[in-house]
């Protein structure tokens, strides 16, 4: 493979999914090359996530383009005949189906390998639901917020005396979706190995109880109970959280014994490393309240830059609390080339985020998200092959939409010669 060629250039995954985790962990596999295909339902205006507001106008949305760009889009109504006669011919032609649905809907709409194997017998079909195909909840919808507290993820999350709390971002749906796009890569290898697809039974469930990790490996091998903890401190190493200074927050992070030893001698107090009650990881651990509580005191007369240059001289692993513009301004951010820029037709040069996902030196190439059945014309002309004849028979018979909707040539200059 050239160096100029994308890692996934030679995928074609046909994508059922909407709004957060599905579009999200397809997105990093478009970034890197694969052709994503959205089926969007003419019949509700396709993905939900065109209408999220702010920012939002008619079909465009700043959040839709946040979730899929690189990708490709098609309105094709699954429910008739003629829908399915499409879908199953795209089916022929790729290599994987990706959805998210609520974990009963894959069989019923038979998107699973059961369902397709008889027309593509590697096919991989990716399913990612709240909970899964099977168990009690198979058939609940799953949302991230719901996930979070289900998951024990909100009775860790704040002060102590506050209430639950889920974390800012949608974690667990952005988990899942980077989930969901290994699984599916590791299905595409054995499916290319082997000649034989499968499914993929991904979950945001799966995804948030396994997330627990050490802190679940505690609760169920000894009597640790785990509880919020004040300034996010972690559970078993201090110093490790956040701190207030005299203008800010910065966080310490001693997650070894010698960056205790250089915070104590960084500060001006080497009669604190070596203290016997704060020697060791257990025994600061045991003393956690009347240590914390004398960094507070030290930390708070000087400003954060102060502690920081401290610190970073030191060697102490330590950074600032920044809100998001002061995430998206750090040099390191512009350095790492996170910030790239898309031309949106109603939105002009649209700011987004790189995916951190990598492989090689090669550039990545970003192009705005599909406005609604843009592609028409690439997916059933350029790939399907049919004439004019048999697309005027699809839709007829209801295959991409009624008559008034947005399926017609006309509607996107870019499919122009569909018909």
């Amino acid at each position: 493979m050239g160096a100029h060629v994308r890692p996934l250039e030679d995928v074609r995954i046909i994508a059922i999914e909407q709004y957060g985790a599905g579009p999200f962990g397809s997105l990093h596999l478009a970034d890197l090359g694969a052709e994503v295909i959205k089926i969007e339902d003419p019949s509700s205006g396709g993905d939900v996530s065109r209408y999220v507001p702010p920012l939002a106008e008619d079909e465009d949305s700043i959040f839709f383009e946040a979730f899929n760009r690189n990708k490709r889009s098609l309105s094709l109504d699954l429910s008739t005949d003629a829908g399915r006669r499409v879908f199953e011919d795209l089916v022929r032609n790729s290599d994987a189906v990706f959805s998210n649905l609520r974990g009963d809907v894959p069989a019923k709409m038979r998107l699973t390998y059961d369902g397709l194997k008889h027309l593509n017998p590697a096919i991989v079909c990716c399913s990612l639901s709240g909970f899964g195909m099977s168990g009690p909840r198979a058939t609940d919808p799953g949302y991230d917020y719901i996930l979070q507290g289900i998951a024990g993820w909100m009775s860790l999350t704040g002060d102590p005396d506050g209430p639950p709390t889920k974390s800012g971002l949608s974690m667990v749906d952005y988990s899942g979706g980077f989930v969901a796009a290994i699984s599916l890569l590791a299905g595409l290898h054995a499916a290319r190995r082997d000649g034989v697809g499968g499914d993929c039974d991904v979950s945001l469930f799966d995804t948030a109880i396994t997330m627990l990790t050490y802190v679940a490996a505690w609760q169920m091998n000894s009597d640790f109970v785990p509880t919020r903890m004040k300034n996010s401190s972690h559970p078993s190493l201090v110093p490790f959280q956040n701190f207030e200074a005299s203008d800010g927050w910065f966080v310490v992070a001693c997650a070894k014994e010698k960056f205790w030893q250089r915070l104590a001698e960084a500060i001006g107090h080497d009669e604190l490393a070596s203290a016997e009650n704060y020697r060791t990881f257990t025994d600061r651990r045991a003393n956690r309240e009347e240590l914390l509580s004398r960094l507070d005191q030290i930390f708070i007369e000087k400003p954060v830059s102060h502690w920081l240059a401290v610190l970073k001289e030191a060697g102490v692993p330590s950074g600032p609390v920044y809100d998001v513009d002061g995430a998206l301004s750090d040099p390191h951010t512009a350095a790492r080339g996170l910030i790239v820029e898309t031309e949106h037709p109603r939105f002009g040069a649209v700011k987004q985020l790189a995916s951190p996902v990598n492989f090689g030196s090669q550039e990545k190439a970003y192009r705005r998200a599909p406005r609604r059945n843009e592609d028409f014309a690439h997916a059933i002309r350029g790939i399907l092959g049919y004439d004019s004849a048999t697309i005027a028979e699809l839709g007829s018979a209801g295959a991409f939409g009624s008559a008034e909707d947005a399926w017609l040539p006309h509607a996107h200059p870019e499919a122009e010669g569909a018909l």
